[in-house]
Formats: structure tokens, C-alpha cells, sequence
């Protein structure tokens, strides 16, 4: 594995996730799997849960992945990858097959992670297995039409949390997926984003050696379902960053690092305002509650900054 990540060196190599797939114009998934492939020296193979990742890559008979790739139900791409992963382990014990360092991921869309296979991933990361699961983190159920996940942001409207004069949006602060995962005791933890692409792709690699069970969760905007223009997916991601919504950190055998800290924390107004979903908060009925966001952002932040020893 090649210590540094240099653009010229990353542009020679291949896609493993080739053009012509149909994700939407803007897509976060598709930045995403992108830079972590590119990061990835060794053979990989990819489960794939159910969601647009899968839906867009894959419609029979084309694919757009160069790399062995497995669709499974929502719920059990962590189980899937978990046993992929032994019956390689198994098969190299017994000389069945050449070992060639290959890397096992799985991708997962925040359906299919914190709500619908939250039992798996747990699972596999407490038995030990030698992988690496990704969610990006699209904060809803974008692929079924823009339903409500725990992952959903305060406030935003869904098609399920939907914005009217009863309820002004989803009533539920978003799960924190990443402090669960960390929880597991596992060697490698780490939240990204798209946006700062040489943070993302040294977690990816930092993820793949860890020697045993990693995880990621990597911010992934959604266009159709944040409502913003196409070409504003890596602004609003940075944005979610500067406010600190989406901190960048990494948990490394249990020892929490701070990966950036914003030279001005912008208020989460600021990424609010460039989404549709959010747009009834803007209300005077309804501000008060992006002071609830507010005080719920600087209450995540401050305790992140104890955890890493910056407060």
C-alpha cells in the first residue's frame, strides 16, 4: 500500500465503478464509491444492500462494477460480506485457493444500516470479521420514495415526516450510527464526507488494513430527496462539515481523533437554507426549531471535542 494518495497517480488507474450507471446527476453514492475503489490497491469484493447504490449499478443484464459484486436483501449485507469473508478465510486454511489480500466491503444506504440491518452490522462487527462496512448516509429511504430513516435530519420533511401545519417535519433528532459503531470495541471507525476526498480515501485505506471489522459512514447527499440544485452536492456536504453537523473523526483501537476542525463554526442555518426540505423552517411559526437544531448540533460538537481531547 502506497503511503501517499497523489491526483496523478489516482487518475491512471481504472474506474471500478464504471460510467454509464443510472444514478441521478449529482449523486453523492456514486463520488463516494468512486474515491473509495480508486483507494484500494488489493482485489475487493463488494455486498451491495438493497437501495439506489444497488438499484442504478446493476438493472439486469448491465452492471457498472469491475469487481466481484454481490446484491443482497436490505437487511443483511453485513451478514452476507461476514460470510463471504470466512469461506475465503476458509478456503486459503485449506489450499483451496491462493490468498491475495483480497478486501471485503460492503455497501449500505442509511435504510439499510442504522434501521434495517443494524442487527447484522452489529453482528458482524462483534464476531471479528476481516471487513469493511460503508454506509452513505443519504438520510432517508431515497430509493423507495423519500421515507423517514433515523438517520433524518430534525425537521426535514419526508414523504413520511411530511412538512404540514400539524407536524412541520420529522420530529426525531438523527440517530448517531457512528458513536453505536464505536461502541463495538472494533479496531477502525471513521465518519467522512465526499467533499475532502483525500480525507475519505486515507479512511478507506486506513479501513481496509485495520485488522479486524471497520466502519464507515460517509455523508452522501441526495438531490431528489434534499432538494438542491445537481451541482451543489459537494458544497452542501462541505457545508455540513462547516457547521458541524457532520464532523470529520475517526476512532482508531478506541482512541478518538478530530480529522478537521472549521477555522469558523458556521451556523447549521447556513446548510439548511440550500435544501428544499428544510425550507418550512424557515417560517416564523417554525424557527424555533432551527434553534432546537442549533442547540442539538453544539451539544454533538462539544461532546466530540471532549472525546478527542480538544475541549
Amino acid at each position: 500500500m502506497a503511503t501517499r494518495l497523489t491526483l496523478k497517480e489516482l487518475s491512471k488507474r481504472e474506474d471500478r465503478l464504471s460510467p454509464g450507471h443510472r444514478l441521478c446527476a449529482g449523486c453523492g453514492a456514486s463520488i463516494i464509491v468512486r474515491q473509495m475503489m480508486a483507494a484500494i490497491d488489493e482485489p475487493v469484493v463488494i455486498a451491495n444492500a438493497t437501495g439506489c447504490l444497488e438499484v442504478a449499478t446493476t438493472i439486469y443484464p448491465y452492471t457498472a462494477w469491475r469487481v466481484p459484486w454481490i446484491h443482497n436483501a436490505f437487511e443483511n449485507a453485513a451478514s452476507t460480506i461476514s460470510g463471504v469473508e470466512s469461506a475465503y478465510r476458509a478456503l486459503v486454511r485449506r489450499g483451496r485457493v491462493e490468498e491475495e489480500n483480497v478486501k471485503f466491503i460492503a455497501f449500505g444506504g442509511d435504510g439499510g444500516t442504522y434501521d434495517i440491518g443494524l442487527q447484522a452490522l452489529s453482528g458482524a462487527l462483534e464476531r471479528g470479521h476481516q471487513l469493511m462496512y460503508v454506509c452513505y448516509d443519504n438520510g432517508a429511504y431515497m430509493n423507495t420514495g423519500i421515507q423517514r430513516s433515523s438517520a433524518t435530519p430534525y425537521g426535514a420533511h419526508t414523504t413520511t415526516s411530511p412538512a404540514g401545519t400539524v407536524i412541520p417535519g420529522k420530529q426525531q433528532f438523527r440517530k448517531d450510527l457512528t458513536a453505536i459503531s464505536a461502541a463495538h470495541n472494533i479496531p477502525y471507525v471513521a465518519q467522512a464526507s465526499p467533499h475532502r476526498w483525500k480525507d475519505l480515501m486515507q479512511k478507506t485505506r486506513k479501513g481496509v488494513a485495520a485488522n479486524g471489522p471497520a466502519f464507515l459512514n460517509v455523508l452522501s447527499s441526495c438531490n431528489r430527496g434534499w432538494r438542491h440544485p445537481t451541482d451543489q452536492t459537494l458544497e452542501v456536504s462541505r457545508l455540513a462539515t462547516e457547521t458541524c453537523y457532520w464532523p470529520l473523526f475517526e476512532v482508531e483501537d478506541g482512541e478518538w481523533k478530530l480529522n478537521y476542525m472549521p477555522k469558523e463554526k458556521l451556523p447549521v442555518e447556513e446548510w439548511l437554507k440550500l435544501q428544499g426540505r428544510f425550507r418550512h423552517l424557515f417560517r416564523p411559526e417554525n424557527r424555533h426549531m432551527i434553534d432546537e437544531f442549533q442547540a442539538d448540533v453544539d451539544r454533538r460538537w462539544e461532546h466530540l471535542l471532549k472525546l478527542c481531547g480538544k475541549a
